[in-house]
């Protein structure tokens, strides 16, 4: 062939080969941004007061979604995929801010400065005695009246590629909802790339207090198709507390051997809850804490729970020693959520990783006191799965 005629051709045929190479470049480019983790935010609405509640939305490159609202750093949706590969809200929540407002039985929220009850309000501490409210049948429950679920949180994204990332800031001031101490608290979740979702929990104190700090989602893994008696659970706990008839625990630790209590091995969460027992009667349901076999401060197997149907597993760890299992025995149809379903009893459950219930009046139980120069500090990781 002519040697003017190939110069021709190659240099006719340059600019496709470039512009192919760019768009080769760009694809590749364009393929690693949409297999990142991202942070967007949006305003979700205003409190009375005018204070702008934001809303942030976390999705991790598998397209797993939670939307986290800065009020109450309540997880409002949480979308994760059914064996069929259909991501479905597995959470409970409300559409709007004022639903949130109106009544809100914790719904995802952050729990604190104290999770679950303390017997009375009443607590001493270095020989000062201190009175909470007393908001759940002459106890304290979840903070008091205006807990952590019912404040208004700084959120802040972090960057990272292999995570969406936010952490929640709030200060509690000294003997709000009568507790000592400033608490400076940070609670970062960080859904990854890898499908799991961790809350990190941290807080220091200028004066002694107590500090118990948790999750209050509450799951149904069939996305609303059905509740959550046929649901699948396993509890990594040998004993648990029972409760006297206001749901304070009594101070043993009871096996679980022979009662509903035992879900060592995994079981519907249906087939046991409507025996003849006493524990159940005052709850309605499961409403107790387990004590869980590794009491370590590792990062420890608590509890699993899976949906046949769906296909959905979520697998939760944690460097804490008891879970709360609560079985949505209070829900009673009163309460309408997102997309007007209707929330029932036994709609939703809630898997709380924690201290023990009642520690401050409990010799027996872990400590939950933090002091000055101390970082209270717990984790706990949700690990999403799907069974064909």
């Amino acid at each position: 062939m002519n040697t003017s005629i190939v110069k021709w051709v190659m240099l006719a045929c340059l600019p496709l080969v470039l512009a192919s190479c760019g768009e080769t470049k760009k694809s590749e480019e364009s393929s690693e941004e949409d297999s990142k983790a991202t942070v967007t935010e949006k305003l979700f609405g205003t409190m009375p007061d005018g204070t702008k509640i934001q809303e942030f939305t976390m999705t991790n490159a598998n397209g797993l979604e939670m939307k986290v609202i800065t009020y109450g750093g309540i997880i409002r949706s949480l979308k994760t995929p059914n064996k069929e590969g259909e991501l479905e809200d597995i959470v409970l929540g409300y559409a709007d801010l004022q639903a949130y407002l109106d009544e809100n039985p914790f719904f995802g929220a952050i729990i604190g400065r104290y999770g679950n009850r303390i017997a009375k309000g009443k607590f001493n501490l270095d020989s000062v005695d201190y009175q909470l409210a007393q908001n759940n049948i002459g106890n304290h429950l979840h903070g008091g009246e205006k807990g952590y679920d019912k404040v208004v949180w700084t959120g802040k994204p972090q960057q990272s590629d292999s995570a969406a990332v936010l952490a929640l800031h709030y200060t509690s001031k000294d003997m709000e909802e009568g507790y000592p101490g400033n608490l400076e608290v940070v609670v970062t979740y960080t859904l990854a790339n890898d499908n799991s979702l961790t809350f990190d929990y941290k807080a220091t104190t200028d004066k002694k207090t107590i500090v118990n700090l948790t999750q209050h989602s509450y799951f149904n893994l069939s996305a609303l198709d059905e509740d959550i008696l046929g649901h699948e659970l396993m509890l990594n706990a040998d004993t648990y507390l029972p409760v006297d008839s206001t749901l304070i625990p009594t101070g043993e630790m009871r096996a679980v051997e022979g009662t509903p209590f035992d879900f060592t091995t995994a079981k519907a969460i249906g087939q046991d809850i409507n025996v003849e027992n006493q524990q159940l009667t005052y709850g309605l349901g499961y409403d107790h804490c387990w004590v869980l076999n590794d009491d370590t401060d590792d990062m420890h197997l608590a509890a699993t729970l899976s949906h046949a149907k769906s296909g959905r597993i979520v697998s939760i760890y944690t460097t804490e020693p008891g879970i709360q299992f609560y079985s949505g025995n209070f829900l009673d149809g009163s309460l309408t959520g997102k997309n007007g379903a209707v929330y029932e009893q036994r709609t939703g459950l809630c898997l709380e990783t924690q201290h023990f219930p009642d520690s401050p009046n409990q010799e027996g139980f872990p400590s939950v006191v933090v002091s000055p120069g101390e970082t209270y500090h717990t984790v706990t990781r949700l690990e999403f799965d799907v069974k064909e």
